[in-house]
């Protein structure tokens, strides 16, 4: 081999990193955005914002940003979705979950929801591939299956042994919505949605619950919180977390491809503890740090193919 062709594979090396790392770059900042937004429901609670609230700031700005998209790509069958499946997806993966979500957080600390839900997705996700889509599950992702189960078994007897009855109440709360967002990803799968498509028409579907939040709640409760409180709502639900996070991840699944993009999700949960505890000063227990080790461990054998 002479000095040219070296040169040559070198230069292609170079050139197949670079996507490679502008694919992760961009998934780790889509994670980091989705753990911003996480602390942002937590912070917004604690300000005084209710779960309705949040609800508006997470999807009215969003919506309002992917709205000329939806219109040009068809809003009469909403994308080539259709109006009764998107429906039934924006109960499952829009605001009616992230609804129930944000009451979570009323109940546990952030090192709880963002550990479970995730964790209960991708539990509820392999579930339904086997008995609905008839999916063969490896012996890796069922052991995988298993280990997370062990690490929400160790945040759930924090729960029980030092928050009582409400921190299991708020546990159970994440338990749902997390099989809620695994019913989701499962209907994309069944009915062939590509996650871009559902997730711009759940956003501007959302848009119908302004008037009705405006008719009933009003602006008075929110307005009386400042302004300051509401600018960092509207960019930790409305941007970060929603349509950049959502742009962000997509860019790493072209670069990555589907099987490796698909492990930047198991990073949200430590990226929130990190983010609790150096911007709202909540540090993480033992137990938390113990099950979000083992949810960890559980998440990389269920991302294996083997």
């Amino acid at each position: 081999m002479d000095q040219r062709t070296s040169g040559a594979d070198a230069l292609i090396q170079k050139n197949d990193a670079a996507p490679a790392l502008l694919g992760v770059v961009c998934g780790l900042s889509a994670a980091l955005f989705w753990a911003l937004g996480f602390a942002g429901t937590r912070h917004g609670l604690k300000v005084g914002f209710t779960p309705v609230d949040l609800l508006v700031h997470r999807y009215v700005w969003s919506g309002i940003a992917f709205l000329p998209l939806v219109a040009r790509a068809g809003i009469g069958d909403l994308c080539g979705i259709g109006w009764g499946r998107g429906l039934v997806l924006m109960v499952l993966g829009g605001p009616v979950m992230s609804l129930i979500s944000y009451t979570g957080f009323l109940f546990v600390p952030l090192g709880h929801g963002s550990v479970i839900q995730p964790s209960c997705a991708t539990l509820g996700g392999l579930l339904l591939a086997a008995v609905v889509l008839k999916e063969h599950i490896s012996a890796s992702r069922l052991a995988g299956a298993l280990v997370i189960v062990g690490g929400l078994c160790v945040i759930g007897a924090e729960s029980i042994g030092h928050i009582g009855s409400d921190g299991v109440f708020g546990d159970l709360i994440f338990v749902l919505t997390g099989f809620m967002f695994a019913g989701f990803g499962a209907l994309l799968r069944r009915w062939r949605v590509s996650a871009v498509s559902a997730a711009l028409v759940i956003n501007v579907l959302s848009l119908l619950l302004l008037p009705i939040y405006l008719a009933t709640v009003g602006l008075a409760h929110v307005a009386a919180i400042g302004v300051t409180e509401n600018a960092i709502q509207a960019l930790a639900q409305g941007v970060l977390a929603g349509p950049a996070a959502l742009y962000l991840f997509a860019v790493s699944v072209q670069r990555l491809g589907v099987a490796r993009a698909a492990v930047i999700p198991a990073c949200v949960p430590a990226l929130t503890l990190l983010v609790g505890w150096l911007l709202l000063g909540e540090p993480p227990t033992m137990l938390q740090v113990a099950g979000l080790v083992t949810v960890l461990c559980g998440f990389y054998l269920a991302q294996r193919q083997r």
